[in-house]
């Protein structure tokens, strides 16, 4: 298993509300710098930067910032805050858990009993898959809040796509995404786009190496390589929702509609630092075959810029002006009816 995957599951087994603290002391608060500030130099992937950070959190630590802080969950929040403050990115943060973190190598696997936890956790959330319908005007709606590894969330997408393989057109709302696995964006993406096509690479600053992701020239099921297809984005679409945006705006293959992204390009791996902190460290860098660049620090700009919560009415009514203007007869009049009339329509 990956640090990436480890950390995507580590995540996605704790609980959405956990809201306890825990009393700090200035033993643990200098354990947690020195650890973070080792992690970054070791792993983050631009050593500069990371240099800087760690002078500039040394020098608030001598500078007694630190030391009337007492509470774990703060000082997590604060400690965040000064290193994206030298780096900018939004994937670098520490984090404080009111559970103990398991202590393993990083390469070991989780514990039968601790995966099938995390495993299910991510069923609760159908991983990632979290709506499909089809909508008046028999155009396909796809709610997917996030690329889970692709091991578990293979019959998840199997699933959607099979229902909504046979629509005239396309609607993926990523509004809630927040990321995920680059392998899981390009098993999506194969359902959309026809043949292999060359979707993005992630360099790692530690080993110099590049791996590439491609689509799949074949998918259980169907593909609607020829669906026309909107993407919905908001502020709140993040890192791997971000990467299946920034892909698919730059092979021409749909069309954007709502908010610029959150601009987070760098994929991140979680190191321990002791029971209750951990640090998530970018590693690496994503390089779009097209762009030879990515979307970290800018995000990725729609298209057709709307309010978030407006994004879905106004892609809706998108994708009918284009059904409407390819029909005749009575399909034409019974989409136009749909478009003109929204309020009795799904």
């Amino acid at each position: 298993m990956t640090l990436l995957i480890a950390a995507a599951l580590f995540a996605a087994a704790q609980p959405h509300q956990d809201t306890a603290d825990l009393p700090l002391d200035a033993a643990t608060k200098k354990q947690v710098i020195d650890v973070s500030i080792k992690k970054l130099q070791e792993y983050y992937v631009f050593p500069d930067a990371a240099a800087k950070m760690a002078e500039a959190v040394r020098r608030r630590a001598e500078d007694g910032e630190y030391e009337s802080v007492t509470s774990s969950r703060q000082f997590a929040t604060m400690l965040t805050e000064h290193l994206r403050e030298v780096s900018k990115d939004k994937h670098l943060r520490v984090r404080f858990t009111s559970q103990t973190i398991p202590n393993r190598p990083a390469a070991q696997q989780p514990a039968a009993e601790e995966r099938g936890q995390m495993i299910r956790q991510m069923g609760r959330d159908n991983f990632g898959f979290r709506k499909a319908e089809i909508l008046d005007g028999n155009i396909g709606y796809l709610r997917l809040d996030g690329f889970y590894p692709a091991e578990f969330a293979g019959p998840a997408a199997q699933a959607a796509f099979q229902f909504l393989q046979n629509c005239d057109a396309l609607i993926i709302d990523l509004r809630w995404n927040g990321g995920g696995e680059p392998a899981t964006v390009a098993l999506v993406t194969s359902y959309i786009v026809d043949g292999r096509v060359h979707l993005n690479d992630i360099w790692e600053r530690r080993s110099n190496a590049t791996e590439q992701y491609w689509t799949s020239e074949s998918v259980p099921g169907k593909k609607m390589g020829k669906t026309p297809v909107w993407l919905l984005t908001s502020q709140r679409t993040f890192s791997g929702g971000e990467e299946f945006a920034y892909n698919l705006k730059n092979l021409k293959r749909a069309t954007l509609v709502g908010e610029t992204t959150g601009g987070g390009a760098h994929p991140v791996s979680g190191h321990r630092i002791n029971d209750h902190f951990l640090i998530g460290v970018p590693f690496a860098r994503a390089v779009n075959p097209i762009t030879k660049t990515n979307w970290e620090g800018t995000g990725v700009e729609p298209h057709l810029q709307a309010p978030a919560a407006e994004a879905l009415p106004r892609a809706r009514r998108e994708a009918l002006d284009h059904l409407i203007a390819g029909a005749t007869g009575p399909v034409r009049v019974q989409l136009e009816r749909i478009r003109d009339n929204p309020e009795a329509a799904r």
